[in-house]
């Protein structure tokens, strides 16, 4: 049986996304051309991976679910020995897939990503964004060679190398009296409207700081944006609570005040999340022990808001 490449690489996409025309998309060929890769693997194989139903896509067969999850691995496998073939000249390259928490990415990957490219010039980047859950199912399922997240989602599968801890800290609109304090308490936060990020994991855990304190928040609005959650501060819907210093706005209408929290909260660290026992292309382990040089130049420290020194609170956007 001959196949190629390429070929594996249009079966994979097409049974990963449940559809000819996605993966011709993902892909920009001509679903022509994924039908042609699909038609000649059967052929060789003798069976069907796929079962085609009008207007619904395609559906992997029992067989072809096996036949998927070997072409998976094979792929990575061809994925690793490119970038450590393309690396024996020396020079570090090749692609590191990354996952991010989507509320932590803008903040936390342009130095990053600037730094490495700096350092790195031959290494190309793939992004993935999304929320806790999903970062870890990133990881789980083969897409992202390693994660930016927060352990409670992890398990005993993967390993974790901690970057830095930042605290929690409320985004107060600058109209509200509040934002002029060094630090705010959760009992006198529960008393204001609060406009809650609302993705999982992240929810409970600002619960759950309320409910430490013997009280709840009045939710006012929910929104599963963190640049949402920083516009409706601004207008004065009430306040919400972040961990990673929001990047400085440039439009001047858009005011808020980033006030510490005080008290005893649970502060978890931020860090890179990989699989474990698994063997890293030279380009991901570089990428990573990049990383871990830049922790060790305190280059995370601007990214945390801590308890100033002075009377006035931290301000971000005014």
């Amino acid at each position: 049986m001959n196949f190629t490449l390429k070929q594996l690489r249009y079966v994979e996409a097409a049974g990963r996304l449940g559809s000819i025309a996605k993966a011709a998309g993902e892909l920009a060929i001509s679903q022509s051309s994924i039908t042609a890769a699909i038609d000649s693997l059967e052929a060789g194989l003798k069976y069907d991976l796929f079962v085609r139903t009008p207007a619904k896509g395609i559906q992997a067969t029992p067989a072809g679910a096996d036949a998927l999850g070997m072409i998976r691995n094979f792929l990575e496998q061809a994925r690793q020995f490119e970038s450590e073939f393309q690396s024996i000249g020396g020079d570090a390259s090749g692609l590191v897939r990354i996952a991010c928490y989507a509320t932590a990415a803008p903040a936390l990957l342009p130095e990053i990503l600037r730094d490495s490219a700096e350092k790195f010039p031959a290494m190309s980047v793939q992004l993935l964004e999304g929320n806790m859950e999903a970062i870890a199912g990133f990881l789980d399922d083969g897409k992202a060679d390693l994660a930016f997240t927060y352990p409670k989602v992890l398990h005993s599968g993967h390993d974790f190398v901690p970057l830095f801890r930042p605290p929690p800290f409320a985004l107060i609109s600058a109209d509200d009296p509040m934002s002029q304090q060094s630090s705010v308490t959760i009992p006198e936060l529960a008393e204001k409207p609060m406009v809650l990020l609302d993705l999982p994991l992240t929810r409970d855990y600002f619960f759950g700081m309320f409910e430490q304190n013997g009280c709840k928040p009045n939710i006012a609005h929910t929104t599963r944006s963190a640049e949402i959650a920083r516009a409706l501060v601004s207008g004065g819907f009430g306040f919400t609570i972040l961990n990673i210093r929001p990047q400085p706005l440039q439009d001047p209408n858009v005011r808020y005040r980033a006030v510490p929290i005080a008290g005893d909260l649970e502060v978890q660290w931020l860090g890179i999340a990989t699989v474990s026992q698994v063997r890293r292309p030279k380009i991901v382990q570089t990428f990573i022990d990049n990383c871990c040089a830049l922790r060790e130049e305190g280059a995370f420290e601007s990214l945390i808001i801590s308890a100033p020194s002075g009377p006035n609170p931290q301000k971000i956007g005014d």
